[in-house]
């Protein structure tokens, strides 16, 4: 039996599905309840993985940032990375994570696995190639572990999203890269930039809120209005 399930497209929505589970199994089990700034190896902890930081030697593709090795149930994380923001390294954790979730046949045992170790990697370049496999669907998956909806949903109240500033206080303390917090908001709906600028603009969801606001103040100041002349006429 292979450790490594055959090739399936996923949804966003099943994948966001699988990282809220797991944020809401460690949220009902004591001492894995997460919080942000998020620390990635407590999920890993949670899943009985084990982290280790070794050289990872550069193979014909380019450089390797991290790989998962399923049958001993063990992430390796390049020391090369160790120089990186810790949004980076926090982002390749989540990654691997995505794909022993994912793409990792759970049912399979080293026992009965007769196939040599093929270890999913994490490069420190995505190509577009990786973007339509499942290299995408592994980081999808980390945006959606490290950002889940319902903690934006609390972290943007009070804040212009359309300005850096906030969204490098955003960063901080969700403990992200600039970038992939961009890449989120931007897959939420929240904010829009056009390529190669440097404005933020609300995106179609905020957009769409803020029309329903207005809807609804209207459809008030006419009910309102009605009642004062009901009771004029009175």
């Amino acid at each position: 039996m292979n450790l490594l399930k055959p090739y399936r497209f996923h949804t966003k929505a099943f994948i966001e599905r699988q990282a809220n589970r797991i944020l809401e199994q460690m949220q009902t089990t004591t001492n894995f309840a997460p919080s942000w700034p998020f620390d990635g190896s407590l999920v890993a902890d949670f899943l009985d993985l084990g982290i280790v930081w070794d050289v990872i030697k550069p193979d014909e593709q380019g450089a390797i940032a991290a790989r998962i090795l399923p049958r001993e149930r063990l992430i390796e994380i390049n020391e090369d990375i160790l120089d990186k923001q810790r949004g980076f390294i926090e982002s390749t954790l989540a990654h691997e994570i995505g794909h022993w979730v994912l793409h990792v046949n759970h049912q399979a045992t080293p026992q009965a696995t007769t196939a040599p170790e093929e270890p999913f990697v994490c490069r420190s370049q995505t190509t577009i190639t990786q973007i339509a496999s499942i290299e995408w669907q592994a980081q999808y998956f980390a945006s959606c572990l490290l950002m889940p909806r319902y903690i934006m949903e609390q972290k943007r109240f009070g804040r212009n999203l359309t300005k850096w500033s906030h969204l490098y206080e955003l960063r901080q303390e969700l403990g992200v890269t600039i970038s992939n917090l961009v890449c989120r908001l931007q897959d939420l709906g929240w904010i829009y930039l056009r390529p190669g600028e440097r404005t933020i603009y609300p995106g179609p969801e905020m957009l769409s809120q803020h029309q329903h606001f207005l809807n609804q103040h209207a459809q008030g100041q006419s009910h309102s209005g009605w009642m004062v002349l009901e009771e004029a006429q009175s």
